[in-house]
């Protein structure tokens, strides 16, 4: 039997994450509100192109797969449209084979409210203001940026690459760096180097996903055949000594990433380019690019690193 929904791994995604919505988004800002209404309608069997968060999604579902007695994910689509303009992307999910059976429309609403309705522990949005409300009040949410899409057919592993501060923990460490100078958060990262991290914004996703990892890491050792499905990284600009937090935070919340790279600052896209993850967290857009610009990268607006002063 599946899991309900409340124990679930859930996503949530805005039609713009998952499709490229380009063309429809001109006619609403030339047209108005009607003339895009039509476009939709008329469009309703023209399948929308794959989207950012596309290849992320796809192989996210695909975990159920790997545990077809479970069903332990779900991706929920929470969009702006209503019912009726979002038959084009209810079309769309259906011939790209996607299991997504959930949905709310909202008609022109922003959906961040109803992001612990749906349990969701990540929702995925091209529109930045509906990303900042959800993030402000607490959800964890990411804008995704606009990058080229690499969805390679006969591949379904699925990685998952995370920055640290601002993102997996909190800004605290990264406060301390922004009103002083990098030896001051040096010196505080050590002297609190026995202390775990706060939980940031996506914590719940990463240690959710290395539920997975540890049951991926079991299945292993049983099938000498079995591939695992998920991979998971941190790319993080710290270097030593900062280094050793991070260590005793994982520690403490029993996870243990696939890789991990401490950058010292040094540019993270010549990690990711070789990394080549599904999706890429970051709290600073500063560190979102990529000089092939195959990498999908999502911008996570908290904490100091957002603040507009």
């Amino acid at each position: 039997m599946a899991y309900p929904i409340h124990e679930k791994l859930v996503i949530a995604v805005a039609s713009s994450a998952l499709f490229d919505l380009s063309d429809s988004d001109k006619v609403f800002r030339e047209h108005g509100e009607e003339k895009y209404r039509e476009y939709q309608r008329e469009n309703k069997l023209n399948f929308l192109d794959k989207g950012v968060a596309f290849p992320f999604v796809k192989r996210f579902l695909k975990l159920n797969k790997a545990y077809p007695d479970k069903q332990p994910v779900e991706v929920v689509l929470l969009s702006k449209n209503d019912p009726d303009t979002g038959l084009r992307v209810l079309n769309s999910i259906k011939n790209y084979d996607l299991d997504i059976t959930r949905a709310a429309f909202l008609s022109g609403k922003s959906p961040y409210e109803y992001i612990p309705a749906f349990n969701v522990s990540l929702f995925l949005s091209a529109n930045p203001r509906d990303v900042k409300r959800a993030i402000d009040a607490g959800f964890p949410a990411g804008t995704v940026v606009s990058t080229g899409i690499e969805d390679n057919e006969d591949d379904d592993q699925l990685i998952v690459a995370f920055d640290f501060d601002g993102v997996i923990a909190d800004d605290e460490s990264q406060a301390i760096y922004q009103r002083n100078d990098l030896n001051a958060f040096n010196a505080h990262e050590v002297n609190k180097a026995h202390i775990p991290h706060n939980p940031g914004p996506l914590s719940d996703l990463f240690r959710k996903l290395s539920f997975f990892q540890k049951l991926e890491r079991k299945r292993v050792l049983i099938e000498k055949d079995y591939t695992p499905v998920l991979r998971t990284a941190i790319v993080t600009a710290r270097s030593a000594p900062s280094h050793e937090r991070v260590i005793t935070t994982l520690r403490d919340w029993g996870i243990s990433p696939d890789e991990t790279f401490f950058l010292g600052g040094m540019e993270k896209h010549r990690i990711l380019e070789t990394l080549r993850p599904h999706i890429f967290f970051d709290d600073q857009r500063s560190h979102l690019k990529s000089t092939a610009g195959r990498i999908p990268m999502v911008h996570i607006p908290y904490g100091v690193a957002n603040k507009i002063d």
